[in-house]
């Protein structure tokens, strides 16, 4: 392996050196929590039979057996999800794999997991971030019990990763194995996904046209294959050392997936503090582990939605990650992914041209990544460049990935990147600060300077373009769409619309409070604005027709005008329509007490 880059050197010094203090009080309640938590051998007789009340008599039996493993089972299964319908047998064969090597697994709990696909656009799509820290509480109360001596975690999609690991972080004293499911087979190409949208944007092509080009695109169960947030989780995962290498882009239905799921099993039962090799979750997602995570998002140009999450994440282990640090490792991190929308291949191409443990042996080389960071399997880090297949007995094997990409129009390598930066960057200036994922945005699209269109939600954007007011240079700002404001739902509505204005010929941008997410595409949008509107930003008192500069290159977001006058005017109220209904009522103080987006969107933590 390399000697580690300058870059990430620096980078990881500076985040150790501001963790300092909250890190050691997290190791330290670690400790204590190792100590005083009631295993199951202290456990009263009625607290021990409430909780194997259910169980065969077999499993009955090694719980009484208190030396054995029994490990709690997370899941976010439901059948409405298609990445998470392949969990509905997990539990039955986490158990029986647990069975064949004496210990025992128990569903610990449920949590709730929603589909951003199905929400897009609608007023659920409001609740979608705000369910990340419910997911981190379900999860904790799941936990509970603590009757576990470690913990499978069954998730795939969105808010749902990070929230079961901001959750599996609050009893760090466990050690977690996040299983996947894998994604569908390649549907409909992306590229021509697409262009049926735009048509039906432009009222072109009708709905059953459209209705049937998303189906042959979303047509299975499995995740969706392009490489939005969900496909951006299991990438976070495996750089954090908490998922089977190689395991994350494996199809439902492979033989070879079946097997990793028996593996990730048996791994959880080896690592328990019952053994000689204990590998409790809090100990490793360290700062190296984060720095890591991050890297590998960069490096594949994943989701922005993890500039939120991220953080929130790094702050569940007393880590303090902030969008300085992302810039930075980004503007170090050179991009070796082409995949939807970045490109028009999918995560089952990527996987085919030498997937994580090929990226991830390219960035190790070249010193992009922390060798020695822990993990869960393997003896660090280092070994996370191996990826799994099956022996003609039925036997999983490692071997080493590929020393080279077997596909370089998907996956390149360090000396041939597609760009040199990893793409994701802060902008700011004096609108605030934000991010923009530029990966996928062509050069001459960078840098836009015009009048901003401003609207207070996405269904506001329909009839100024069917109208024909939006056939000119704009840059697009959509106010009032932040955490406080309405839990930041992401803004895909405005896509295909943006998209098109921008194939004839006019400098379009977005600048929003709100969210893009991984499938940000072609139009430079800067996101996740801060301040928010609702919390005194100039975002609320900009005005139609004031100018904007978005320069992607040099980091700057400005209104261009007499700035005192700006400050002076009155902020346009927001409405309070968008928070009834649809349960978004119950989510009020939720609202009230959320950080901003650069602390991580979450209502779960003090806020700085």
């Amino acid at each position: 392996m390399g000697q580690i880059n300058s870059q990430i050197a620096t980078v990881t010094e500076r985040i150790i050196k501001r963790s300092a203090s909250l890190r050691s009080d997290y190791l330290r309640r670690l400790e204590e929590d190792i100590n005083n938590r009631p295993e199951r051998g202290k456990l009263s007789c009625g607290n021990l039979a409430h909780g194997f009340a259910a169980c065969g008599e077999q499993d009955k039996n090694s719980l009484r057996m208190v030396q054995s493993g029994n490990i709690g089972i997370v899941t976010a299964y439901n059948d409405m999800l298609s990445a998470h319908q392949p969990y509905a047998t997990y539990p039955d064969k986490l158990k029986q794999a647990m069975r064949e090597i004496g210990c025992t697994a128990q569903v610990a709990g449920g949590v709730p997991a929603m589909c951003d696909g199905v929400t897009q656009g609608q007023d659920g799509m409001e609740l979608s971030l705000l369910s990340r820290d419910i997911i981190a509480q379900c999860t904790a109360v799941s936990l509970s019990h603590q009757m576990f001596d470690g913990v499978l975690a069954l998730g795939i999609c969105d808010k749902i990763v990070p929230g079961l690991l901001m959750g599996a972080l609050s009893f760090g004293y466990l050690p977690t194995v996040f299983v996947p499911a894998g994604p569908m087979e390649s549907g409909l190409p992306n590229k021509e996904k697409q262009r049926i949208r735009q048509l039906y944007a432009q009222g072109k092509i009708g709905r059953e046209e459209l209705l049937q080009a998303e189906s042959d695109s979303y047509h299975s169960h499995g995740t969706c294959t392009f490489y939005g947030t969900a496909n951006s989780n299991q990438v976070v995962l495996e750089a954090l050392g908490l998922q089977m290498p190689g395991s994350s882009f494996v199809n439902p239905d492979n033989p070879l997936r079946e097997r990793l799921t028996t593996e990730a099993a048996y791994q959880v039962a080896r690592i328990t503090a019952l053994g000689g090799d204990y590998r409790p979750i809090g100990k490793v997602v360290d700062e190296r582990a984060i720095v890591n995570a991050t890297v590998a998002l960069l490096a594949s140009g994943g989701s922005t939605n993890h500039s939120m999450h991220l953080v929130a994440i790094a702050r569940a282990a007393g880590i303090l990650l902030n969008w300085d640090d992302i810039s930075d490792l980004s503007a170090a991190v050179p991009l070796l992914a082409k995949v939807y929308p970045n490109g028009q291949a999918d995560v089952n191409h990527f996987h085919a041209a030498g997937g994580t443990s090929c990226m991830f042996r390219q960035l190790l080389d070249a010193g992009f990544m922390h060798a020695d960071a822990r993990t869960v399997w393997g003896e660090n880090f280092s070994d996370f460049t191996q990826e799994p297949s099956l022996a003609e007995d039925g036997d999983l094997v490692w071997k080493q990935s590929p020393t080279a990409p077997l596909d370089t129009e998907v996956l390149s390598t360090v000396d041939k990147p597609f760009s040199s930066e990893g793409g994701l960057r802060l902008l700011q200036g004096n609108l605030g600060r934000g991010v923009i994922k530029v990966s996928a945005v062509d050069v001459e699209n960078q840098i836009v300077e015009a009048p901003a269109v401003v609207i207070d939600g996405q269904e506001q954007l329909e009839p100024l373009f069917k109208s024909g007011k939006l056939d000119r240079d704009c840059i697009v700002v959509v106010r009032y769409q932040g955490p406080r404001a309405l839990g930041m739902p992401e803004l895909h509505k405005l896509t295909p619309f943006l998209g098109t204005l921008q194939d004839r010929g006019f400098s379009v941008a977005l600048v929003t409070d709100g969210r893009m997410s991984g499938a940000s595409g072609k139009v430079p949008a800067a996101i996740h604005l801060i301040p928010e509107a609702a919390e005194g930003g100039l975002l609320a008192k900009v005005q139609d027709g004031d100018l904007i500069r978005l320069n992607a290159v040099t980091g700057e977001l400005s209104f261009l005008g007499d700035l005192a006058e700006l400050k002076a005017r009155q902020a346009a109220p927001q409405s309070t329509a968008g928070q009834q209904g649809c349960g978004r009522e119950l989510f009020a103080v939720n609202r009230a007490n959320i950080s901003n987006a650069e602390q991580g969107a979450s209502f779960l933590f003090p806020k700085d």
